[in-house]
């Protein structure tokens, strides 16, 4: 009885502790750029650093980036706005605007091609597109004491978490770290950035290849130059972009924001501080070795060490924080690995499903009238832009007829749907998972950027027909493989569990608002907050 007793006590107490958490005072945001809920759950028991701290707290293994155009600009963007792309205009990484004060029309998400000089492949980094407010803008607004820094891989990724009111944002550009046009260079990037140089000059040795990878060794031709499956090289000096694959891309990242905390004494002060994440590395050895081979093995196991000192500094610091964990999108190996183990389906789209062949097809002279959102691609699969010269029955013709000869392609191409069909649909009530098709291509639909059709290809359809010798596997697609990611929370302390059932990235910023007492009014959001208390409190008002 007094054992019985003892334990009641126990749990009381250790109820109430859990009830009276204080209020963490900094949130470190992390998204790994195509970090798929495939593999998390591949390599989650095999981590023994800082992803296996992660899952020591509230583990949602079936997180959802909802909607269709699965790229990096929308996911990133939903994760601290907790708003669909139909909401934060973040359609895509690229759009088409006809109305472009420039000769190219097409448009960069992080661009803002108002700007002189800007370009799609050379842009004038801006927030100008994001039209929702992110979690840090809405600190900052809160109480303008809080601080909000954004470090990423990619212009694009620090862009969408970090949003308008940043106090420091910054990307990896080429060989080094750089920032928004009005924006000084801390001492501290600028020594980092340094370091880089002397890297980027001298080269680097092949990374080492942990013994758990060698099993994945298994060299796999793509094409007839380029075979997939074996451990990375050195990189030779002078090869910048070579860096992309490599452990130390992340390694910097995190450095740069380790120093950006410690100079800006982050979570030291009465406000709350916001630190945004994105590592980009993972996806770059997505796309240019696929998701299955001892390339993404070794990435793994780097990021989990990485992330591992990361939050040792965190914990030496002596701050009160949380840690939210996700990705942007999942990934999809790549198509001749799979076909090679037991997945026959696994293809890539033909010319037969190319632009030339729909323009060539609705024989409107010499002129192609439809164009995609890369005019470099011949590629069609996602949004399709009808040239705005085109009016009235014509265009209304046009359309319907591309849309019959886009379906007839039935091999390749899993459904068409109209921007206004579109537009019209009701929010879904149903979980993530459960969605149409239509639900997911109009989550991602925006009256003023989305094409006139969106095309929807097949299930492991490869949107690269002919891989050269870049991207070999990709994402981008409605299904669930790049749909699917982790959604990690953590802080010091917390009592953890695993959550099976589905949840959005949407869900994110209401949850981390609701943990520094910050208020989001819902009209404002498509996400809902998610309690993170497993005690008798609650994380959310």
């Amino acid at each position: 009885m007094k054992t019985l007793l003892f334990f009641i006590s126990a749990v009381a107490l250790s109820g109430a502790a859990a009830a009276e958490t204080p209020q963490p005072k900094l949130i470190v945001a992390i998204s790994v750029d195509q970090f798929s809920a495939d593999l998390f759950n591949e390599y989650r028991a095999r981590f023994t650093g800082g992803l296996k701290t992660l899952q020591q707290g509230a583990v949602f293994a079936n997180g959802f980036q909802s909607h269709a155009a699965t790229e990096t600009c929308p996911g990133h963007a939903t994760i601290l706005t907790g708003v669909h792309p139909t909401r934060s205009g973040i359609i895509a990484n690229y759009w088409v605007d006809y109305n472009a004060p420039r000769p190219e029309k097409q448009v960069y998400c992080a661009e803002d091609e108002t700007a002189k000089g800007s370009l799609p492949d050379k842009p004038v980094v801006s927030t100008v597109h994001l039209k929702a407010k992110t979690l840090g803008e809405r600190m900052k607004r809160f109480n303008p004491a809080s601080r909000v820094i954004a470090v990423a891989g990619k212009d694009r990724a620090a862009v969408m978490m970090g949003g308008e009111l940043t106090d420091e944002m910054w990307w990896w550009d080429n060989g080094k770290f750089s920032t928004l046009t009005d924006r000084k260079t801390p001492a501290s990037v600028q020594k980092i950035n340094d370091e880089l140089a002397e890297t980027v000059a001298s080269g680097l040795p092949a990374p080492p290849l942990p013994n758990l990878c060698r099993p994945f060794v298994a060299p796999v031709s793509v094409t007839a130059k380029k075979s997939v499956g074996t451990p990375l090289g050195p990189l030779p000096p002078k090869t910048p972009k070579g860096m992309r694959v490599r452990p130390e891309l992340d390694q910097a990242t995190l450095a740069i924001a380790t120093r950006l905390t410690d100079d800006y004494q982050l979570g030291h002060r009465s406000t709350p501080d916001l630190l945004a994440v994105s590592l980009s590395a993972t996806d770059y050895v997505g796309h240019n070795f696929g998701t299955a081979g001892p390339e993404m093995c070794a990435q793994m196991m780097a990021l989990d060490q990485a992330l591992d000192a990361f939050l040792k500094h965190l914990d030496a610091s002596g701050v009160s924080y949380v840690v939210m964990l996700t990705a942007d999108h999942g990934g999809h190996d790549v198509a001749e690995r799979n076909r090679a183990r037991a997945i026959p389906d696994d293809l890539r789209v033909t010319a037969a499903v190319g632009l030339k062949a729909l323009n060539e097809a609705m024989d409107y002279g010499k002129n192609p009238v439809f164009r995609v959102d890369d005019p470099k691609s011949d590629t069609i699969a996602g949004d399709l832009y009808l040239n705005p010269s085109i009016k009235g029955k014509k265009r209304r013709k046009l359309i319907a007829d591309a849309r019959r000869w886009l379906t007839g392609k039935n091999d390749m191409i899993a459904a068409v749907f109209t921007r206004d069909q579109l537009l019209a649909m009701r929010a879904p009530t149903l979980p993530p998972e459960a969605w149409s098709l239509a639900e997911r291509a109009a989550a991602s639909v925006h009256a003023a950027r989305s094409g006139d059709l969106i095309v929807l290809l097949k299930p492991r359809m490869s949107p690269i027909g002919a891989p050269g010798e870049g991207y070999v596997a990709t994402h981008g697609s409605p299904w669930d493989y790049d749909r699917r990611v982790p959604i990690l929370f953590w802080r010091p302390g917390m009592i953890g569990f695993e959550q099976p059932n589905s949840i959005e990235t949407v869900d994110i910023m209401p949850t981390l608002a609701a943990l520094i007492g910050l208020p989001v009014p819902t009209v404002e959001i498509d996400g809902k907050c998610r309690d993170l208390d497993a005690g008798p409190g609650s994380t959310c008002p």
